[in-house]
């Protein structure tokens, strides 16, 4: 029966009853989907799971890239390693330098000292008639030259061996030749100035006779 429409109905006794009746139900939805709506649910399911799935390649060129970067960094790292040491050595080289080589200025000016005390020495014993006071001055000036050489030679200043070697130019400057027939040529035959090392550096070369034969 349709909402809303009014039943009549009749009692045993005859006498009519307008009964309203109940309005009917809405009819239920389809409980089971179509064929066709169910597979187009498992291909997109499918579907979502392959998208989710790594992809084997490209997983690959992602690790080889990763390693390739890696290694370059790794190489830069150990060429600024390297060039660090080689800053911290040369900076501690140069220190060690500077420190080995820093007073050789005051050396160099103080070999003129040196050279007026030996001259003054040599003067004092080549004269005649020395005196007691003369003697004395002598003296004086051989303890403060014996005492300037020790300050040398505790720094690392030492007096080249020029006479009766072999002429170097490294180490010996020729002023003069003289012929002298019993040594070999480029001889060191005298000596007008000497010569000083400071470690493994020339302080000041020798000023050097040299000899040669007729």
């Amino acid at each position: 029966m349709m909402a809303g429409q009014k039943e009549k109905m009749r009692t045993k006794r005859g006498t009519k009853i307008e009964v309203n009746a109940a309005p009917a139900s809405e009819p239920e939805s389809e409980a089971t989907e179509t064929p066709e709506k169910d597979e187009a649910v498992l291909e997109a399911a499918t579907s979502d799971k392959n998208a989710s799935e790594p992809d084997p390649e490209a997983l690959a060129q992602q690790l080889a890239e990763a390693e390739a970067e890696t290694k370059q960094l790794y190489d830069r790292f150990l060429r600024v390693s390297a060039e660090f040491d080689n800053y911290k050595k040369r900076q501690q080289r140069d220190s060690t330098e500077y420190r080995k080589y820093a007073t050789e200025a005051v050396f160099k000016d103080l070999l003129s000292v040196v050279d007026n005390l030996e001259r003054a020495l040599e003067a004092g014993k080549n004269g005649s008639g020395q005196t007691d006071a003369a003697n004395g001055l002598i003296k004086g000036v051989e303890i403060t030259l014996s005492e300037i050489l020790r300050i040398f030679e505790k720094f690392g200043v030492s007096p080249i061996e020029a006479l009766e070697q072999p002429f170097d130019p490294t180490y010996h400057q020729a002023v003069q030749q003289e012929v002298v027939d019993e040594k070999p040529d480029n001889t060191v035959v005298g000596e007008l100035q000497k010569g000083y090392v400071f470690h493994d550096r020339l302080l000041r070369p020798s000023m050097v006779v040299v000899s040669k034969k007729r």
